[in-house]
């Protein structure tokens, strides 16, 4: 059986991939299968591919440079249950694969996932693909939601589109934070300077479909030369825009899904579950992108 994908929504944002089995070693027609699915999609999804940490960096690795996860960048070691930093924990357990208490920081500080976000959009490069595979799943909840920021953008009226085409808006993993009520302070010293905003364009243009798209997240504090208030409110009410439902696809975890996103081109945000006594163990690979979305030389962060 040869690879092929199917529309998982009416409007044909995000796919359903079959007859390819991603743990062993792909074929660059296979490769580019995919990258065209994604040019497509934006979202794919593949069921039952069994990887241990290793075969998923493997494969992540067709699609360019792995990231270190910001989440193990700015953890103490002993805190960490995996030990690869490109493996970025998005489960409820600690170290000693127990559920984090209610009280646990590392489990507050995740609870940001549940924004609206474009993944590693707080790096002066940003983040092209995030692979995020099942390993456990509880039993109802954890949905992951993605928003198709196309078709969001497509669906603006003319004057909109011309008064945010040349706005650019400053980043930073504080400013979702600080949305539930963390701090700066609260990261520590030694962590400040992963915190300084980098500027990206609030429109972007795909190269690949000549399609424009919204780079939105909640990472956005500031859109440069407004003032906040008012560029928190623009962004709010674009957001808003952004996620109604008939651009939204919600995916329900199956154990060993595997996920494939481009944060281009796509938002996301996971849903409630019990954490305090279901596990969701989900294990993400991302991919780090090919460059700044300004023109201004910005330092990498």
């Amino acid at each position: 059986m040869s690879l092929s994908i199917g529309p998982l929504t009416p409007s044909g944002f995000a796919g359903e991939v079959s007859g390819i089995d991603l743990t062993r070693p792909l074929d660059p027609e296979q490769v580019a299968a995919i990258d065209a699915g994604m040019d497509r999609y934006g979202v794919l999804v593949f069921h039952d591919q069994r990887f241990d940490d290793a075969s998923q960096m493997a494969f992540s690795r067709y699609f360019g440079e792995l990231e270190v996860s910001s989440g193990a960048e700015m953890s103490k070691a002993q805190d960490r249950r995996l030990p690869r930093m490109e493996m970025a924990d998005i489960s409820n357990l600690d170290r000693d694969g127990k559920l984090r208490a209610a009280s646990d920081r590392m489990r507050l500080t995740a609870l940001g996932n549940r924004l609206w976000h474009s993944d590693a959009s707080f790096r002066a490069v940003p983040a092209k693909y995030s692979l995020l595979s099942a390993r456990n799943v509880p039993g109802t909840g954890g949905n992951t939601e993605f928003a198709d920021m196309r078709a969001a953008h497509d669906a603006l009226d003319e004057a909109t589109k011309a008064e945010i085409e040349d706005l650019i808006t400053e980043h930073s993993n504080a400013c979702s934070r600080e949305q539930i009520g963390f701090m700066k302070a609260d990261y520590g010293e030694e962590n400040q300077l992963k915190l300084k905003p980098v500027r990206h364009r609030l429109v972007r243009h795909d190269p690949r479909t000549g399609r424009k798209t919204l780079y939105l997240s909640a990472h956005i504090g500031s859109i440069v030369g407004w003032p906040v208030p008012e560029a928190r409110m623009l962004i709010r009410d674009l957001i808003e825009q952004a996620v109604q439902r008939r651009f939204v696809y919600v995916h329900v975890w199956r154990q060993w899904d595997l996920v494939i996103w481009d944060n281009r081109t796509t938002m996301h945000r996971a849903r409630r579950y019990n954490d305090l006594t279901d596990v969701r163990d989900m294990r993400r690979t991302t991919i780090r992108g090919d460059g700044v979305t300004v023109a201004q030389v910005q330092e990498a962060a």
